[in-house]
């Protein structure tokens, strides 16, 4: 048998990313040879794992479905690094299986502990390591919501540009017949693309902290001061600065993207009186694939220097 030097370790460590014991076993199995240990690690989805966890996955599925007889609704966010692995049969069909435990849970619960289905004694989280290994890409779970229906009302599920962005919005109604009319449905379709196109933060004002406004103020004044405005004019631009931001950041006050010249609350108010009753939109979540991940990008110019020794 061969010896296995501690170089010898360290070198396949820097190659493959796994751990050090992995690579150690790996190369008495291989008999020293690193070749062959590099195949053995990437057979048991050891190979670049760890170097995988730290790699920008930005592409894959955001998936939304409203369950059942319409009481609840879930929406979820896999993660993979490429748009090419992202079509991957594996990956598709692992998507596929954490909707399904998804499906399966309760609000807030943590479905990568979950046991995954099919696979005797493995967790989402177990079986996505090893994938994540076989695939040869990070894959994350990153996220996932359930809205479950709280009195009369209507939850509604919109997927935009084949799971790039997806919604789900949950509107109170005063009661079932209100909530079923088909012009309530049209309303909650179209708010949810309100929704994916124009981003808002917040449903109405009274959501937003007293520190987020005060954050928004400080950076307004810093605006005002840069443009040498007056100081005894401040308070009176201000308010109609937080009035356009307003207008930006909560859905109600937004102006809709399909009835121009009206905000979402009077297109709100226009439907109600349609429907024969009150509505309310009570929240929504918003996932966009990828958002607020920051993407690597490599200079393949350094690199090559870097390989030449320079």
């Amino acid at each position: 048998m061969a010896e296995i030097k501690p170089q010898m370790i360290k070198e396949l460590r820097d190659r493959t990313q796994a751990g050090m014991s992995d690579c150690k076993a790996a190369l008495i199995e291989a008999d020293g040879d690193t070749e062959k240990a590099v195949e053995i690690l990437k057979k048991k989805g050891q190979a670049k794992s760890d170097k995988r966890a730290s790699a920008a996955a930005t592409e894959g599925e955001v998936r939304a479905k409203v369950l059942g007889n319409g009481s609840s609704a879930i929406m979820v966010e896999v993660n993979i690094q490429t748009d090419f692995s992202a079509r991957n049969e594996n990956f598709t069909k692992f998507v596929d299986n954490v909707f399904a435990v998804a499906e399966a849970s309760k609000a807030g619960e943590d479905i990568a502990a979950k046991p995954y289905p099919g696979v005797e004694g493995k967790t989402v989280e177990e079986f996505r390591k090893e994938l994540s290994g076989t695939i040869g890409e990070n894959i994350v779970v990153r996220r996932w919501v359930r809205f479950d229906l709280a009195g009369n009302g209507l939850i509604h599920s919109y997927v935009h540009m084949g799971g790039k962005i997806g919604v789900l919005i949950e509107i109170a109604a005063d009661s079932e017949a209100v909530a079923n009319h088909a012009a309530t449905k049209k309303f909650a379709d179209d708010v949810a693309m309100q929704i994916a196109a124009m981003n808002p933060q917040y449903v109405e004002r009274s959501e937003i902290s007293a520190a987020e406004i005060e954050k928004q103020v400080v950076i307004f004044k810093g605006q005002l001061a840069e443009e040498n405005k007056p100081e005894a004019a401040w308070p009176k631009i201000i308010e109609g600065k937080k009035a356009k931001w307003y207008t930006e950041v909560c859905l109600v006050d937004q102006e809709s993207v399909l009835a121009p010249g009206s905000s979402i609350d009077k297109v709100r108010a226009a439907v109600s009186q349609e429907a024969g009753g009150n509505l309310t939109i009570r929240r929504f979540a918003r996932y966009e694939r990828g958002e607020g991940i920051e993407k690597k990008s490599d200079d393949f110019a350094a690199e090559v220097a870097k390989m030449a020794g320079n």
